[in-house]
């Protein structure tokens, strides 16, 4: 076999090990955003439909661009790359198997008949709840509230997000609010089987979410006025808002958060965010002990809470740069294929009337 094609084949095992070897000769696991692309004209990209790239490290030591096309094609090398692609796919294919169609979904007598979320689209308890009922494909309908005047929510006493509306009675607070669903979607048919000790890991690192992972979102998202402008974008997209409103949100939005990402910083004595995000994510793994997931076979409360709460920075600069410079990643993928295709209804009417005494 000739050198040429031996180094492709190596590099396509590389990528179904979930890793590339990069010029320096360390291990690392690609972005799932990117694409494994073997490009030459005429052919535009080889994908592997999971979002994985051979990557090399560049000058600046700050991320990984594509590999060259000299180092990867030549005529005599393209049939046995074809092969190879093809030989990985479907290596690939068969080991995500376990993974892909792993929703929970809720018995008929215990599903709500409706749920409305109110939420920031960014924030990050507000997609904790979401990951929680994309997972149990609980159909909801969401309402996005505007962070400077929260006139959407001037019907409630709380004025926080997320707030679920759950058949006409009121639920707050994010753990709170995924606990009550919990309980009141399996009904008798909990799991019993459960040991305490796998409870206490779950309670453990729900907290740990809360308490910890959280804190460090913030000061990272908002860590400079572009990234601040990035993590607002959604404004201009989102909601029912004015286009005067979408640009005050936008634009007075990024610069409050901007400063306030600062005091956060301060708060929670974070020397430097970008190290802090990449060692809780490192400390995630770790706990994972080689696990597909925490709760084994399948997400349980904490990997929900763990993959809502990054979910909505995954494709923030943020987001990439944790991907790219942690082992999270294949943890993060698995999930993205067990919660699958948001359950969110889209232009449904509402059946609740929200300037009427609702249950609290």
């Amino acid at each position: 076999m000739r050198g040429r094609e031996l180094v492709v084949l190596r590099k396509a095992a590389a990528v179904a090990q979930g890793c590339v070897r990069a010029l320096d000769g360390s291990l690392r696991q690609p972005p799932p955003s990117k694409m494994l692309s073997y490009c030459r004209p005429g052919i535009r990209s080889l994908s592997t439909g999971y979002g994985a790239e051979i990557w090399r490290s560049d000058d600046s030591g700050k991320g990984y661009e594509g590999e060259s096309r000299r180092s990867l094609w030549n005529s005599r090398s393209r049939s046995m790359t074809l092969v190879a692609a093809g030989a990985f796919s479907l290596s690939f294919a068969a080991s995500m198997m376990s993974v892909a169609s792993a929703k929970e979904r809720v018995d008929d007598k215990y599903a709500p008949r409706e749920v409305v979320l109110y939420q920031y689209d960014a924030c990050p308890f507000c997609n904790k709840v979401k990951a929680f009922l994309d997972y149990h494909d609980i159909p909801y309908k969401v309402v996005e509230v505007n962070p400077l005047g929260k006139k959407e929510i001037k019907w409630s006493d709380y004025k926080k997000v997320p707030v679920l509306v759950v058949d006409g009675e009121q639920l707050n607070d994010s753990t709170e609010i995924i606990s009550t669903l919990q309980r009141r979607i399996y009904g008798d048919s909990m799991d019993a089987t459960s040991s305490d000790l796998e409870s206490d890991e779950e309670e453990k690192w729900r907290r740990w979410v809360d308490n910890h992972l959280v804190h460090l979102l913030s000061p990272n998202i908002y860590r400079t006025p572009k990234e601040a402008l990035e993590a607002f974008d959604y404004l201009t997209t989102n909601g029912n808002f004015s286009t005067m409103e979408r640009m005050t949100g936008k634009y007075v939005g990024a610069a409050a958060m901007f400063f306030i990402g600062k005091r956060l910083k301060k708060r929670h004595n974070i020397t430097d965010e970008r190290t802090s995000l990449y060692e809780a994510a490192e400390e995630w793994v770790k706990a994972l002990d080689n696990r597909t997931f925490m709760g084994g076979s399948k997400p349980n409360l904490a990997d929900l809470a763990v993959f809502g709460v990054l979910r909505p920075i995954r494709h923030l600069q943020t987001g990439e740069d944790m991907i790219a410079f942690t082992h999270i990643g294949q943890w993060y993928s698995n999930m993205e294929e067990a919660v699958g295709p948001s359950s969110r209804l889209r232009d449904e009417p509402l059946l609740t009337t929200l300037d009427k005494p609702m249950n609290v």
